[in-house]
């Protein structure tokens, strides 16, 4: 049974945006191992607070995230 979590920082993706992740995710886990698994495959999305996570030492927000968002556009 695979588990995945999907950590990602709270107030960036709305809650369809999560609840598609975790259908492509699943989607993707049953395209490599079969049909079998989609009943087992467990994906979780974790929230994590807004400047509680870093990356190279510096703190990250939603805003970052969302500024980055918007230059990919």
């Amino acid at each position: 049974m695979p588990l995945v979590d999907i950590h990602v920082i709270e107030g960036v993706f709305t809650k369809a945006e999560k609840q598609n992740m975790i259908k492509k995710v699943t989607d993707t886990m049953v395209e490599i191992e079969g049909e079998a698994l989609r009943g087992v495959t467990w994906v979780r999305v974790k929230e994590i607070a807004s400047g509680e996570w870093g990356i190279g030492g510096e703190t990250l927000s939603a805003e970052n995230v969302k500024a980055m968002q918007a230059q990919g556009s």
